[in-house]
């Protein structure tokens, strides 16, 4: 127990380019796991966590990778234990990427972790996949602490990145820290609490030097700090009360107050530095220890029991019977290596583990503790750890749990978003087959974001991803990894199709021959699956059975419902996935001799595809949230270009360095290829990012161009 209130499991999570791997390798070495610091994109090993090639050839983030650090702290007195944290932090850390097309990393690593730094890049502020992070973080409820990167760059500015915090994401957002002095002359910061000055001295920042808050800068830190007073004081009513009276709060009183603002996530502290120029991350690390949760104060998992449908609270209690997590795997050259995250109970090296889903009973054989892709071997792991096995064959979202009165249970599994983007893929040489079909099961099993399929009608093998780059990393993988030289066709987008009326189906299967015949009858309404009627959010379809006297017996209810599911595999239109659906079945008739699962399941299979055709069906394609930074010479040409390719643009700003942001809202169709057109349009200069949106109605002469490709593509593959 001593040890678990001193863990925090913790993610650091950012848009594209803020910084999280920098700061990360920082944090190894503060807390000496490291004893050189590499850069990202620098000429030597590159960054500890950014292990694979692929990662520091393109200086990007692909995989989330885990650490384990431990941190001493840091007081006023320079490198000695700070007031307040324990001798020993044990920091759990998961960097995770930044961009959108693996943001399936950022989900998964969210769904097991207590707490989270969210960076931003002070110049920049929040941006995109800010937005899109902060959004996953608030669905598994995770508290998180700011920090403002990159203080040292030109255009930064600390005050307009917790407004920022305030504004775009709606956080209660305090600033902790002020800063000394600006851009390239940063040198420091003024603790708000204790009125310190932190300076970091040596090649790498390590030597911490303290004074007194500078005397020019004194009226703007008071002025700050009883901002900060006045807005933490609320949480606790006894500090309040005295602050009321005029008594200013102690140090240790603040400490408090921060840590339950924050840990009911109610409040977002800030902090600020530079992690390239390493400043401030020892503060930062301070800060993980004294008001991020552990595994004992955060808010307890919960699993759901598929017998009844019960929840279950999960105690972070060693001693209690074992549930645990596979929350990542990947397949590695020795077996699979599986990330688990232990909630209740103990795990002994030698146990024997029930997986909740397969039934089936594994022996664990080896438990390693991860430091990006090096292990240390474990005999033994506690609730409120994150480790991998070595060797266990499950699938991510799989639950393990020692005792089989548990054998009912699973935790609960995280949001997975829709594939939007998909191509063809073969092989040159038939020899190649093999290395393909290995390789491919291997991806589709570590990421659920990436779907293998075979068409059908043209018997071609088809992958689905996030995103254009989200597949050619895949692809580049396939010929790295596996040898394997593919041909890869043209991106195509992930159409759907919905309803847009209510519709009756009252539909009579009957069918005669000698012997046993086939009787049933389904009756009711097919409606559109509004957003406010869905149980959670990715839900596309809703079953409501509302038979009242027995007009189907209970037993065919079930046949019933997958009759109306097998419908929407293919819509009227372009045979392409129905979502946003929503079925009452009302009525039906049923025969004692001849109604059998199959005769129910066949009625609603057909009263299914009269009823969707009724209901007025729509094409739907995937809306992209387009966001360009670039020079002002070349807005009216992005704009304008934008317009073209469909968009609306939802606005524009400014950032500190004179460059424009532009918002926009494209179709995927249009935005194939526009990497190369934005590079020569703006001679190199612009950049972008992209990440899914929502599904909208397409434009009638879109609609019917895709219905008569897709008819055509359907004929020459027949």
């Amino acid at each position: 127990m001593k040890l678990m209130a001193r863990t925090r499991n913790i993610g650091i999570s950012a848009h594209i380019d803020s910084g999280k791997t920098t700061l990360t390798e920082r944090i190894l070495f503060y807390c000496q796991r490291i004893h050189k610091i590499e850069e990202v994109r620098g000429g030597g090993a590159g960054a500890t966590m950014d292990h694979m090639e692929l990662e520091k050839e393109k200086g990007i983030t692909i995989t989330s990778a885990a650490t384990t650090v431990f941190w001493r702290g840091i007081n006023n007195a320079g490198i000695t234990y700070a007031s307040g944290i324990d001798k020993e932090t044990r920091v759990n850390i998961i960097d995770t990427p930044g961009h959108v097309d693996f943001t399936v990393e950022v989900e998964r690593s969210l769904r097991v972790l207590d707490g989270a730094i969210l960076v931003l890049c002070s110049v920049a502020g929040v941006q995109s996949q800010s937005i899109t992070v902060d959004r996953q973080m608030k669905r598994y409820r995770v508290p998180r602490m700011a920090f403002l990167n990159k203080m040292d760059r030109m255009g930064a500015n600390a005050y307009k990145g917790r407004d920022a915090l305030v504004e775009k994401l709606g956080h209660n957002a305090v600033l902790m820290q002020m800063p000394i002095g600006a851009e390239d002359g940063f040198i420091g910061m003024v603790d708000l609490i204790t009125r310190e000055a932190y300076y970091f001295d040596g090649d790498n920042g390590e030597k911490i030097r303290v004074e007194a808050c500078p005397a020019d800068l004194v009226e703007k830190m008071e002025e700050l700090r009883a901002t900060m007073i006045d807005k933490i004081a609320e949480f606790d009513d006894g500090v309040m009360e005295r602050y009321l009276e005029g008594a200013e709060p102690t140090i240790e009183e603040m400490h408090h107050c921060i840590k339950v603002g924050t840990q009911t996530l109610k409040l977002t502290p800030v902090f600020m530095g530079s992690a390239f120029k390493n400043k401030g991350v020892q503060l930062l690390l301070n800060a993980v220890s004294r008001y991020l949760p552990s595994p004992l104060e955060c808010e307890k998992a919960t699993a759901v029991d598929d017998s009844n449908g019960e929840k279950i609270t999960l105690e972070p209690d060693p001693t209690k019977p074992l549930v645990c997590m596979a929350f990542k795997i990947t397949d590695e050259q020795f077996g699979q290596l599986t990330y688990t995250r232990i909630y209740q109970g103990t795990l002994n090296k030698g146990d024997t583990l029930y997986n909740t889903r397969t039934k089936k009973r594994t022996r664990i054989g080896r438990i390693v503790r991860m430091h990006s892709n090096d292990r240390e071997n474990i005999d033994e792991a506690h609730a409120g750890d994150i480790i991998a096995l070595v060797g266990v064959d499950c699938a991510s979202g799989d639950t393990f749990v020692s005792d089989e009165k548990l054998s009912s249970i699973s935790c609960e599994g995280m949001h997975v978003p829709i594939p939007v983007i998909e191509l063809s893929i073969s092989v040159k040489d038939k020899n190649d087959q093999a290395k393909l079909a290995k390789g491919l099961q291997r991806f589709v099993k570590e990421d659920p974001t990436f779907h293998v399929f075979t068409d059908e009608e043209s018997g071609e093998t088809r992958i689905a991803g996030m995103g254009e780059l989200h597949l050619e990393i895949y692809c580049e993988r396939l010929k790295r990894e596996y040898n394997c030289s593919v041909i890869v066709g043209a991106p195509q987008v992930n159409y759907r199709e919905t309803i847009r009326q209510e519709a009756k189906f009252d539909y009579l299967h009957k069918k005669q021959t000698g012997g046993s015949g086939q009787f049933a009858g389904v009756i009711g309404t097919l409606r559109p699956l509004s957003t406010e009627n869905k149980e959670k959010e990715d839900q596309v379809y809703r079953f409501h059975n509302d038979i009242k006297g027995g007009t189907i017996p209970s037993e065919f209810i079930g046949s019933c419902e997958k009759g109306f599911q097998d419908v929407m595999d293919k819509g009227p239109l372009a045979a392409f996935p129905v979502i946003n659906c929503e079925v009452f079945l009302q009525d039906g008739k049923y025969h004692d001799v001849d109604s059998s699962d199959m005769a129910f399941r066949i009625a609603s299979r057909q009263a299914m595809r009269q009823a969707i055709k009724a209901a007025s069906p729509v094409l739907l394609e995937p809306i992209m949230k387009v966001e360009v930074t670039t020079p002002d010479e070349y807005q009216g040409g992005v704009i304008g270009d934008l317009s073209s390719r469909r968009g609306v643009i939802l606005g524009t700003d400014a950032d500190p360095n004179g460059e424009i942001i532009v918002n926009a809202e494209v179709p995927l169709s249009a935005m194939f290829g526009y990497s190369s057109v934005l590079r020569s349009m703006s001679a190199g200069k612009a950049t972008y990012t992209m990440e899914f949106a929502k599904y909208a109605d397409c434009p009638p002469q879109v609609q019917e161009k895709v219905i008569a490709e897709r008819k055509e593509k359907l004929a020459k593959d027949e």
